[in-house]
């Protein structure tokens, strides 16, 4: 049998006191465990809290902010809390790990860590013996480069199987971000004028009231482009230039983005800017002279028949003056002549078997009453807290009104 068929009987995160774990983690930890589909040991790696009940603290805080705390939920996560404090360049966290994991022997460990640890990370587990029968998950960004991410590449493949690591993006794991293949592909309104014919261009803003919360260091290693750009950013622009998969499997949607991905253009320095928020530099662990950007723009151009000539622009910055993530397309004039009552019965019939009927209602008067920068302009808003609907399964977009 494949260790990779295995389940797993312990999960240690690295980076327990960091943004990743505080923002995303916890929370996960928590509502797997509400749902009954969490039974594991947990531990969790850093050296920056003082305690258990320090992490323990930190990680009620952490859930109490994003979402609220489930007391039945939240009292079996505490009890099954475990925390090894330690350095990762200390061979001795990873003999206290070892001791931590008792008789676990398929643990999957978790990367919450800036990426220039995680080459020491993986060979601390493997020095301690800590990597046999063993997953290991490694967050984005994958390397900074091409040579990097290979050199990253060899060193898990000396202590795991293939099929014991996972490269992931958890940008990915949001539901509105997932919305985005049946939104394209399983309402067929959009399918027939998602292209070149119809749209003039598409524009995907990642934008943050935020600075870089205290996490100035990690900041100076990856930057905009390498923080959400290359990643979170590139992946909604797969979703939205893809074809449809000829499966359900993994593989199948892979291979649709790798296409994607394929006919991307190679940029030109005239197709990026770069930028930084008056004031990081002050920031803690920020070089006085640092060029790390904070805010940058990308034209893509995607040489495709559904795609050829119209320019995708990706923005991704912090401090800017709103906080918003959504996706807006340009149409051509052919857009007026569709027939909009068509297209908003067709999408109340195609919506309504997912979303409740009075959401479809309200999405409809939306549709309608709503006004945009742009008279052919459409809107889709990734996030998965509609101020006007909070309801997390449902991309709330709004058409321009017909001149």
């Amino acid at each position: 049998m494949k260790t990779a068929t295995l389940e797993s009987d312990a999960f240690v995160f690295f980076g327990a006191t960091g943004d990743l774990a505080y923002k995303q983690i916890f929370p996960a930890l928590q509502a797997m465990i509400r749902h009954h589909q969490f039974d594991l040991p947990i531990i969790g790696v850093a050296r920056s809290a003082k305690g258990l009940d320090s992490l323990r603290a930190r990680a009620r805080d952490s859930i109490e902010e994003h979402g609220g705390v489930d007391p039945k939920a939240f009292a079996v996560l505490s009890e099954k809390l475990q925390y090894v404090n330690g350095d990762y360049n200390s061979q001795q966290t990873f003999r206290d790990l070892r001791k931590a994991l008792g008789g676990a022997s398929h643990p999957l460990y978790y990367l919450a860590v800036p990426p220039n640890m995680f080459a020491t990370v993986v060979k601390g587990v493997a020095d301690a013996g800590c990597d046999k029968g063993a997953r290991v998950v490694v967050e984005k960004p994958f390397g900074r480069d091409l040579a990097s991410a290979r050199e990253l590449n060899r060193i898990l493949h000396q202590s795991f199987q293939e099929s014991e690591i996972f490269r992931i993006d958890h940008y990915l794991g949001k539901e509105p971000v997932q919305n985005l293949l049946y939104f394209r592909f399983a309402n067929s309104f959009l399918e027939p004028i998602w292209n070149s014919n119809y749209v003039r261009s598409v524009q995907i803003t990642m934008a943050e009231t935020l600075g870089v919360q205290g996490r100035g260091v990690f900041y100076e290693e990856v930057g905009a482009i390498r923080d959400v750009v290359q990643n979170h950013m590139l992946e909604v622009v797969a979703l939205l230039t893809m074809e449809a998969p000829t499966g359900r499997d993994p593989d199948a949607l892979r291979d649709e983005k790798q296409r994607a991905f394929r006919a991307m253009r190679p940029l030109t320095p005239a197709d990026v800017v770069r930028g930084q928020f008056r004031g990081y530099r002050n920031e803690k662990g920020v070089a006085a002279d640092s060029q790390v950007e904070t805010f940058a723009a990308v034209k893509l151009h995607i040489d495709t028949w559904r795609w050829a000539g119209v320019p995708f622009y990706v923005r991704a910055g912090k401090r800017m003056p709103v906080t918003a993530t959504e996706q807006c397309s340009t149409q051509s004039p052919k857009v007026r002549r569709i027939a909009f009552a068509f297209v908003s019965a067709r999408m109340c019939q195609s919506l309504s078997t997912r979303v409740p009927r009075c959401l479809v209602k309200r999405w409809s008067a939306r549709m309608w009453n709503s006004s945009c920068d742009h008279p052919h302009t459409t809107k889709c808003c990734l996030t998965s807290d509609c101020s006007a609907m909070r309801y997390e399964a449902i991309l709330c977009c709004s058409f321009g009104r017909m001149a």
